[in-house]
């Protein structure tokens, strides 16, 4: 059974003229060792109380990269959902949809009604943006039109490609900050719509994009989408960028070895704008954490979670969790997209390799039976460019597990992954929760204001091959709790219990 929306009738929920109210009683456990060297685990239970503005905002988005494939491949897709757009090719007629976005094509389980299971869509948990209220903007090295770079990118079908034409020609990325340094020589050719200055006068100047974006939509909160190429890792250096103070003195001083992405997220943590990274360079430096944290401005990252990794973080939680120990995981890629060929960069993929790499290992070390301590699977990871497969990235995989007895189990998967059309939805994703959580407060029962989120984002950690959280937080990486974590925040915001599926009323 299916249920477009609901309301929840609880005395622990309160929906008012402009916010949901809830009390909701988080149970968990808490380990202690005893004097005598055992351990014990006791449950325990915080009230929390949260709340959740329904004022939906008209929300902006940009960005970084926006001409690129992923850019282009969203903004086309959100405007043919938008005028509900069909197209056709050999083999049917297609109509615009959200498929592969949690928010809008997922659904949760709300309870259960003559027996029958009942379900509702994610979207229905709290008030979000509506996708096709968007207003899109960004920046770009290049100075190609959205219609053109979508052309260039030849990830839609020419169909839908020729009814998109018109609506996104007069589309211009904004000029970006471009540093050799940071991404592949290859790239040097699409870098005609560069900021000039000093890296401290390029900061202010995406600053005022922002802001002037803002007022000549007329939106009411903007979201910063790092969309664009991936940068090698710059060096974490004492004096440089390990404090607040030494970050923005390096700025203020021009030091080479601030990233361009890094000089967007100052930008917008300096704005108090949201600002997520899509992909895998440490832009988040310890320096521009602090400020993050100092300002109360989210950031969330790190790298798109979409094809391989995606697959990897729910096997690997499959076999562990099955007591079947991975003793190898090989992992090949080859695509020919610009996003390959600036991968092709070795200082590049170096980043690449980082975020893929530690994918399983909050799933290997849930396992003391199966792995000792400091024990890993043999984990290696090839990427290559090959031009001919474009954005049809392929994707093959080699798990060999010790079984009972001294036995081996090889499985091996091949996943023709469409690049763009599965990492779109999940920016779509990323921004409308990004926004989302700035709108939901709570306090513990010991508390007396009501705060927001810690702005390091954990809430975005599924959508996210690196999961940034704050210091001392454990790193989840098995797709399934990453799922639950967020759903049952959503669920806590309306009063409604975890999804635990025991189903004691039918046993």
């Amino acid at each position: 059974m299916f249920l477009e929306g609901f309301k929840v009738e609880s005395p622990h929920v309160r929906y008012g003229a402009g916010e949901i109210e809830s009390e909701y009683r988080y149970d968990t456990t808490e380990v202690a060792p005893t004097p005598e060297g055992s351990w014990v685990v006791r449950p325990k239970s915080v009230t929390y109380n949260f709340k959740t503005s329904t004022a939906v905002p008209k929300l902006g988005v940009m960005l970084v990269g926006w001409g690129g494939n992923n850019g282009t491949t969203l903004t086309a897709g959100v405007i043919a959902n938008k005028l509900g757009i069909s197209w056709s090719t050999k083999e049917k007629v297609h109509k615009a949809n959200y498929f592969g976005s949690l928010t809008q094509a997922s659904t949760v389980r709300v309870g259960s009604y003559n027996g029958e299971e009942v379900y509702a869509p994610f979207r229905s948990l709290v008030p979000m943006v509506n996708p096709n209220d968007i207003v899109f903007g960004g920046w770009d090295i290049s100075s190609m039109n959205l219609a053109d770079a979508m052309g260039r990118a030849k990830v839609l079908d020419f169909d839908l490609q020729k009814q998109l034409r018109s609506h996104m020609e007069s589309m211009v990325p904004l000029p970006g900050i471009f540093n050799p340094d940071f991404i592949a020589a290859n790239q040097g050719s699409r870098a005609n719509n560069i900021l000039k200055g000093t890296k401290k006068e390029q900061v202010d100047h995406i600053i005022k994009d922002i802001r002037e974006f803002k007022e000549k939509n007329k939106v009411n909160k903007v979201v910063v989408l790092w969309t664009a190429n991936t940068e090698r890792y710059s060096d974490v250096v004492v004096g440089l960028n390990d404090t607040m103070d030494n970050l923005l003195a390096s700025l203020d001083k021009n030091e080479a070895e601030i990233s361009p992405s890094t000089m967007y997220a100052i930008a917008c943590v300096t704005e108090g704008v949201p600002f997520v990274n899509g992909s895998p360079q440490n832009t988040f430096v310890p320096g521009l954490i602090e400020l993050a944290i100092k300002k109360n401005s989210l950031i969330g990252g790190d790298d798109f979670k979409s094809g391989q990794t995606k697959m990897k973080s729910v096997l690997v939680d499959f076999l562990v969790g099955a007591g079947i120990k991975p003793t190898s995981i090989a992992s090949y890629n080859h695509l020919g997209n610009n996003d390959g060929m600036n991968l092709s960069a070795p200082q590049v993929f170096r980043s690449k390799e980082i975020s893929k790499s530690g994918v399983v290992d909050d799933m290997v070390a849930s396992n003391n039976i199966l792995y000792n301590p400091g024990e890993h699977p043999d984990h290696v990871i090839v990427i290559k460019y090959v031009p001919y497969v474009g954005d049809s990235k392929r994707a093959m995989d080699e798990y060999t597990s010790e079984i009972f007895m001294g036995g081996k189990n090889t499985i091996v998967l091949h996943n023709t992954c469409e690049d763009s059309l599965l990492a779109a939805p999940i920016i779509l994703d990323l921004v409308l929760l990004a926004e989302l959580s700035t709108r939901i407060q709570l306090k513990a029962q010991s508390q007396e204001k009501f705060h927001s989120f810690h702005p390091v984002a954990t809430i975005l950690s599924y959508l996210s091959k690196a999961p940034l959280v704050p210091l001392g937080t454990p790193v989840v990486n098995a797709l399934a709790k990453q799922r639950a974590m967020l759903e049952n925040i959503l669920r806590a915001c309306v009063g409604l219990a975890p999804e635990n599926n025991m189903m004691l009323e039918h046993k």
